[in-house]
């Protein structure tokens, strides 16, 4: 009897450890609207055209996940937090349109720090360095393909470093030197020195 208790109570605590766990996984996909709603502080018409806008948001992710799937089961991640980016803009712009100018401030800050980043030189900062470094086309590309290299690279290493951010920082960190080692072999001393300063806190990101 003890032993069939004791067995009972195990089973029970591994089911209760795999809810857990499951309910955090939850939890960490994606922006949590609910929350974000709540520090919004919402009028009545603002809440029915911001669920709306979500509903919509939220269907284009999980269409996104599915079309990212490979045959082999994997989430094709480069792709995936592409669409994401596209996605949460079109969110941003649609929100914009039914928020105050105090809300919308709300909103940038809580996405700003809640929303996962693609792990590459975002497109602002890739403007800042063809302009201000005046590439021509050709170094231009080569900035571009080593940045979509080193995203490619991260993302697929994921599934080795996934749940380890020592590692994680590890894998960023090589992949970042062989990145910043292909753009400065194209370019000349004085704009090497520009590009270091331009990228010199774009650091890892425990948030992935």
């Amino acid at each position: 009897m003890k032993k069939i208790l004791m067995i009972t109570a195990l089973i029970f605590s591994f089911t209760m450890i795999s809810c857990a766990k499951e309910e955090g996984q939850k939890k960490r996909r994606g922006i949590d609207f609910d929350a974000l709603k709540t520090e919004l502080t919402l009028n009545e018409e603002q809440e029915k055209k911001f669920d709306a806008i979500t509903a919509d948001i939220q269907k284009a992710i999980e269409e996104s996940r599915a079309s990212s799937m490979g045959e082999d089961g994997k989430l094709n991640r480069v792709k995936f937090f592409a669409d994401m980016e596209t996605i949460y803009n079109k969110h941003a712009e649609l929100a914009a349109e039914i928020l105050d100018e105090n809300q919308i401030d709300i909103y940038k800050d809580y996405m700003d720090k809640n929303q996962r980043k693609r792990p590459r030189y975002n497109d602002a900062l890739l403007e800042q360095i063809k302009t201000e470094l005046n590439l021509d086309e050709n170094q231009f590309l080569t900035v571009n393909a080593a940045n979509n290299a080193f995203e490619t690279e991260f993302q697929n290493a994921h599934d080795i470093y996934h749940g380890n951010s020592d590692l994680a920082k590890e894998y960023w960190e090589k992949f970042d030197t062989q990145r910043r080692n292909a753009i400065e072999s194209v370019l000349s001393e004085e704009q090497i020195e520009k590009f270091r300063e331009l990228v010199k806190d774009v650091k890892h990101s425990t948030r992935r």
